[in-house]
């Protein structure tokens, strides 16, 4: 099933592509079937992050973020976190949640740069993750959601959590960026 198109120009040419939804199998999710603007829901599964050899986060008391075309992306909370994280400069901005402040992560001898975000004050629909911090699952040694290892999204600019319920194809492989 064809769930979105997107066109280029291309000199006097517009080039159309069609995305084929990966049907989702027993127990799982697509991506496709998310929402737009996305949803914030609780998650009760064990959510871990590592760096340096050492647990830098665990908690069982998660946000997920669940947007069209994008694997999930985590939010834990502060007081479940258990490196330093240090200010990092710039941010970025979320038409839905607000402005994202990002974080160098510190554990164990290893500095990640700019590998968390939160959005300290998020718009009214995010206010549950105020605080709370998400990771990069591509910048850090591994994470995992009950005991299964992250695959990180796609392109490095988005934070998605793949893990083996959850179906695509995800926004940031080449030639996703209109989708």
């Amino acid at each position: 099933m064809t769930v979105a198109g997107w066109w280029q120009q291309s000199g006097n040419f517009v080039i159309v592509r069609r995305i084929e939804r990966v049907p989702p199998g027993p127990g799982q999710e697509s991506v496709w079937d998310y929402p737009r603007p996305p949803s914030l829901e609780m998650c009760a599964k064990e959510v871990v992050v590592e760096l340096g050899g050492v647990v830098v986060a665990k908690t069982s008391d998660a946000y997920r973020v669940l947007e069209t075309s994008h694997p999930p992306v985590y939010y834990l909370p502060p007081g479940d976190v258990r490196a330093e994280l240090v200010p990092a400069g710039g941010g970025s901005v979320c038409e839905w949640k607000g402005e994202a402040s990002y974080f160098d992560v510190v554990a164990g001898g290893v500095v990640a740069p700019r590998a968390a975000w939160a959005y300290l004050d998020p718009s009214e629909a995010f206010r549950p993750i105020a605080g709370y911090f998400a990771f990069y699952p591509a910048a850090m040694d591994r994470c995992t959601v009950d005991g299964e290892v992250v695959r990180p999204q796609p392109g490095g600019f988005y934070g998605g959590w793949i893990t083996d319920d959850i179906v695509g194809p995800f926004k940031g492989v080449p030639g996703s960026w209109g989708w």
